[in-house]
């Protein structure tokens, strides 16, 4: 009661940035590599099944997610992240031919992923 009226626009200037930041923090997805597998939020590939990895920059990622898609690839990008890397499948039991990841880093990533595969 001693506490004098808010300005009207004090819970926008409080709440908008607290809910972008939230949302930005919940759609966030972690990308980890460990010597035996390759994990992108929830889904896992061995690397042992990895036959290449194609760092893709904005361009090659609009190439490779366009018209010549192949509607089986597993796919995981953000739109506001331009480039990607493509992870070419060796594996005769999976009708997945490709995984399509957006990462800030895409030789950095592609070259963690070769160098985890077993020789």
């Amino acid at each position: 009661m001693g506490v004098g009226r808010l300005p009207g626009w004090l819970p926008f200037a409080v709440l908008l940035p607290l809910t972008v930041a939230v949302m930005l923090w919940l759609n966030r997805i972690r990308i980890t590599v460990t010597a035996t597998e390759f994990r992108v939020g929830d889904a896992r590939l061995p690397v042992a099944l990895i036959a290449d990895v194609v760092a893709l920059d904005a361009n090659g990622k609009l190439e490779v997610l366009g018209v010549a898609a192949n509607p089986l690839a597993f796919v995981v990008q953000r739109p506001w992240i331009g480039p990607a890397v493509q992870i070419l499948l060796d594996d005769p039991a999976d009708p997945t031919p490709y995984w399509v990841v957006s990462t800030r880093h895409p030789v950095d990533l592609a070259t963690v992923l070769l160098d985890a595969r077993p020789t």
